[in-house]
């Protein structure tokens, strides 16, 4: 029996467990940092499966790092496990993580025999958009000794090379003077006044941006009650560009925006975060051509998809593992159509045939990718030596 197929063989003998822990994660939704159930049960699966894990690594409750094999070529395979506010598993990270624990499987079958070394690394907290896990743990050394790094992501449809944006979130605070809204409004300083000019501000903005720049946020507290001259409110925003050097033109530019606001009102603006922001994607071009075949392989073929091969898609921290090591971070099909990430029909979507099919397909086209870098004297050199 050649490598992929004992992979195959190891895969085929723990589906069904797989797709438990996919539906077991989607059922119990819980945010970044927060997310105690699913890290614990990944472990505990990996654990079972002979791999030497460890918990609570680079001072992070949530993340782990799961490692089996002695070869020479080190393959992370990236899990994320976090949800989103209010609509649950709306990125489908339970197939993250389901997939990324069945490939390591399957993976390990075979990794002394081919040459490998797999680890799974936990990673927490991909939603919060700036100090995130992944960033968080490749300062800590979280990816030390790992050669290349995968993982896949939910979407309606399958691409190779999603275009995937820089980011940055932030919170701004802005701080006034309480006053009776009717009887003494001149002795108030309106900290609603100086978001809502903020916001006007940035609209303006938009004309003089690029247009594949992001700019979007909530009010997060707009005030206590109507008839009280709001003292405090904050907002979140995240702004998002083509790169990371692109990111650093446009943040002065809206935190102006929101400083306008203090100068005119008279309130103090505090801007806090947006100091780890998420870098663009680099796909490795080899380990893209090893998974486009091996998806092909499983009958995954990737379409023509016009204007989505180039408008970009969103962002993910695991942008900035791939400007440390070669990554590749695909996007898995589970024909959800017309419902895309971020909305509650794509949670309920993240637990049907078509999503546990896309965890099979997404988890055993890993293996066999780490398989075919771990063949391929050329390529493994390269990462080996990079």
């Amino acid at each position: 029996m050649d490598a992929k197929s004992a992979a195959r063989e190891r895969f085929d003998g723990a589906r069904e467990e797989l797709i438990g822990l996919s539906h077991r994660i989607h059922a119990h939704p819980e945010m970044g940092f927060e997310e105690e159930k699913a890290s614990a049960w990944l472990s505990e699966a990996l654990d079972a499966a002979g791999f030497a894990v460890e918990t609570g690594v680079c001072d992070l409750p949530t993340a782990f790092r799961a490692r089996i094999g002695s070869g020479p070529l080190h393959i992370g395979i990236c899990a994320e496990y976090d949800c989103l506010p209010g609509i649950g598993h709306a990125c489908g990270h339970n197939i993250i993580a389901a997939s990324a624990v069945g490939a390591a499987l399957a993976a390990a079958k075979v990794a002394d025999e081919v040459g490998l070394t797999i680890s799974v690394i936990g990673t927490p907290a991909e939603e919060v958009g700036n100090a995130s896990g992944k960033i968080l743990m490749l300062e800590r050394g979280g990816f030390a000794g790992i050669h290349a790094a995968m993982m896949v992501h939910p979407a309606p449809f399958d691409m190779v090379k999603a275009k995937i944006i820089a980011a940055s979130m932030f919170d701004v605070h802005c701080t006034g003077k309480e006053s009776h809204a009717s009887a003494f409004p001149e002795l108030g300083i309106n900290a609603a006044d100086a978001l809502t000019i903020a916001q006007t501000a940035i609209g303006l903005l938009r004309q003089h941006i690029r247009s594949t720049d992001r700019i979007h946020g909530i009010v997060t507290n707009g005030g206590a009650a109507p008839n009280v001259v709001p003292a405090h409110t904050s907002a979140r925003y995240i702004i998002r560009s083509e790169t990371l050097d692109q990111l650093a033109e446009l943040r002065p530019k809206v935190y102006r925006c929101f400083e306008a606001g203090g100068l005119a009102t008279g309130a103090k603006v505090e801007i806090t975060g947006g100091d780890k922001p998420y870098a663009e994607m680099h796909h490795d071009a080899d380990m893209a051509v090893f998974y486009r075949a091996n998806s092909e392989a499983l009958g995954r073929p990737f379409p023509n998809l016009g204007e989505w091969e180039t408008r970009p898609t969103g962002s993910t921290d695991m942008g900035n593992v791939s400007r440390a090591m070669p990554s590749i971070h695909p996007m898995i099909g589970i024909n959800s159509l017309p419902a895309v990430n971020h909305q509650p029909e794509f949670t309920a979507h993240c637990v049907t045939a078509d999503a546990d099919k896309a965890m099979i397909d997404g988890a055993l086209a890993m293996a066999w990718t780490c398989v075919d870098l771990a063949g391929n004297a050329r390529v493994r050199e390269r990462l080996i030596t990079k």
